[in-house]
């Protein structure tokens, strides 16, 4: 059973301890941040709490999601002594959304399906928006700064829901996209055209998100995955190099090639 009065202590605690990190005598490091300045730190403990996840490892999961709150109340912090929002106002607000975008659970909203459930949840988004005078655009709320992979999905699930996609189950369409956004990359690579190459670049990653999106597969963890790949067999050349006692400069391509093709046998 949760002890409500003990966590509300540990709150306190949390709170009181960066009150003075920040106050004069405190950390010099600490006191200097700005909410520009962390930008970068929430960025990378989202990720290692990702990768804490992907790695099933307990510990640190617990530890990563520490890190991350560090942020919120870091971020609370500096609200505060602007006197802009507190950490209190924001757990308030973040209740107060909880509630009101599960009307199926706090209401007498029916659903039958977790699909209801995202429905209902997009709807009430949407009306947030008008009623905030916010951007009632589908895309509105897209962070910009997602990794391009994660956004351009985003983008194209949120222009799927109202029809504006490629037929479902047709695969066939969107390789021969495909095959069209590779064709004019040569093109433009041919004219020398740099900006066109950097256009008709993106459009070719952005057709390959959604070609994975169709496949049901996440082109961000597919990329990763790939990148996993590649290090494991990269790191096995490297081994090789170093027991034999050559340098890489000694080797000639042919013969990299070659470790790399052993690489894909043996790891």
């Amino acid at each position: 059973m949760l002890d409500k009065k003990d966590l509300g202590d540990k709150v306190d605690n949390l709170l009181g301890v960066m009150e003075r990190l920040r106050a004069p005598g405190g950390c010099p490091w600490d006191r200097e941040q700005t909410m520009e300045t962390l930008k970068p730190f929430i960025i990378e403990e989202a990720y290692e709490l990702v990768e804490a996840i992907d790695r099933g490892d307990v510990q640190d999961i617990e530890e990563e999601c520490g890190d991350l709150l560090l942020q919120v109340v870091f971020i609370s912090q500096l609200a505060n002594e602007k006197r802009i929002f507190t950490f209190s106002s924001v757990v308030e607000k973040l209740v107060a959304k909880l509630i009101r975008r599960h009307p199926h659970v706090f209401s007498n909203t029916e659903v039958e399906s977790s699909e209801e459930v995202r429905k209902n949840w997009e709807k009430i988004k949407k009306e947030e928006r008008k009623e905030g005078r916010k951007d009632s655009s589908i895309l509105a709320g897209i962070p910009k700064k997602l990794p391009a992979l994660i956004r351009a999905l985003q983008i194209q699930e949120r222009a799927a829901k109202v029809g504006f996609d490629w037929p479902q189950g047709e695969i066939a369409p969107l390789f021969d996209k495909l095959q069209e956004e590779i064709e004019e990359l040569e093109e433009a690579r041919e004219k020398g055209d740099d900006s066109k190459i950097e256009e008709e670049l993106g459009d070719l990653l952005f057709i390959v998100v959604n070609l994975a999106r169709h496949l049901k597969k996440d082109a961000e963890i597919c990329l990763q995955k790939a990148n996993d790949k590649f290090t494991r067999r990269f790191q096995f050349i490297e081994e090789s190099i170093e027991r034999s006692g050559k340098k890489w400069t000694e080797y000639s391509l042919e013969e990299l090639e070659a470790l790399w093709q052993k690489s894909k046998v043996d790891i």
